[in-house]
């Protein structure tokens, strides 16, 4: 009999490590839907995320939604119809702010679509309830605004550093206000499964040009998700090549103030902690000559080896 007691004790410890261990090691797959910015509306900032084993994503950002899924599926990331994907694998969006380049694959593709969360700070879900989702520009098919309201879409509005389930996934997200062309506003998305962590900003100025301290305040919160090794990727973006003037940025980065703000995460960071986080470079606009010239001074600036990651549409990315 004790033996049999022993050998039971001895199962579930080991069953419980495993789920514990797969809970604190949780990878992420990615499938970018669009990664420009800009008027490239087939390519569109739009990326599907969701822990490694689960079928069920967030989008985040919503730019490009049914080329990017088809670009998917010509790429065999994903296999099946395109609107099954979105109506079934789609089980929410986070939209960081409410320029068209980040939301026009939601509202064309809304007919198709299923029930779904909304989910962001309230100022961005007010643009869409305001400005898009009424009977002049296109349908309403959320569950605020003019009527009638289809109730197709729920708007859930986040506050700043309070943790949400998102609904029908295994992921919870807090939300960081940025700034985005002084005084107005984006965000940034702190993905969590397990014990592991994805950081998305949406389109975002330096602090300094922006005359803000949002980047600083964000940094401080999740330098200690680095130090543990819970923070495995931060997406943020690059817009202009280091030659654009400081007045014609709008609320966008450069080279070399994308180095500038991650050395400020860096100062606040372990080494070797830091030095394990992906970098996933967002939002370069055309034309292509200048998306090539971001690239290539990227490249040149990292003198710090930090890991770049430039995606492509419908190529998936795993984080681990």
């Amino acid at each position: 009999m004790l033996r049999k007691f022993c050998s039971v004790l001895v199962f579930l410890f080991i069953n419980t490590a495993s789920v514990w261990s797969q809970q604190s090691n949780t990878g992420f797959k990615i499938i970018p839907l669009g990664v420009k910015g800009g008027d490239d509306e087939s390519n569109l900032s739009a990326y599907m995320v969701a822990p490694e084993g689960s079928e069920n994503y967030v989008c985040l950002d919503a730019g490009t939604i049914k080329a990017g899924i088809q670009k998917a599926v010509n790429r065999k990331t994903f296999k099946g119809n395109i609107e099954e994907i979105q109506r079934k694998k789609i089980k929410g969006y986070l939209i960081s702010h409410a320029h068209l380049d980040h939301v026009a694959g939601l509202i064309i593709n809304s007919p198709a679509d299923t029930s779904k969360n909304i989910y962001g700070i309230s100022s961005v879900l007010h643009i869409l309830r305001d400005k898009y989702f009424t009977w002049d520009a296109w349908a309403n098919f959320a569950n605020e605004g003019e009527k009638p309201q289809l109730k197709k879409y729920t708007y859930t509005a986040l506050e700043e550093g309070v943790v949400y389930p998102l609904s029908d996934t295994e992921m919870k997200v807090q939300a960081y206000e940025l700034s985005h062309g002084n005084p107005y506003k984006s965000t940034a998305f702190l993905v969590s499964s397990g014990n592991s962590s994805l950081l998305y900003l949406g389109d975002t100025g330096a602090d300094v040009i922006e005359k803000s301290d949002k980047l600083i305040t964000l940094w401080k919160t999740v330098a200690p998700l680095i130090n543990t090794g819970q923070l495995k990727a931060v997406f943020l973006e690059v817009s202009f090549p280091n030659e654009q003037p400081d007045n014609q940025l709008f609320g966008h980065l450069t080279p070399k103030l994308f180095f500038a703000e991650l050395n400020q995460l860096r100062e606040l960071t372990e080494p070797e902690a830091f030095g394990k986080v992906t970098f996933i470079v967002t939002h370069t606009k055309p034309p292509h000559a200048n998306a090539e010239k971001v690239k290539k001074q990227l490249i040149t600036e990292n003198v710090q080896k930090l890991k770049l990651v430039f995606p492509e549409q419908g190529k998936q990315l795993t984080i681990r």
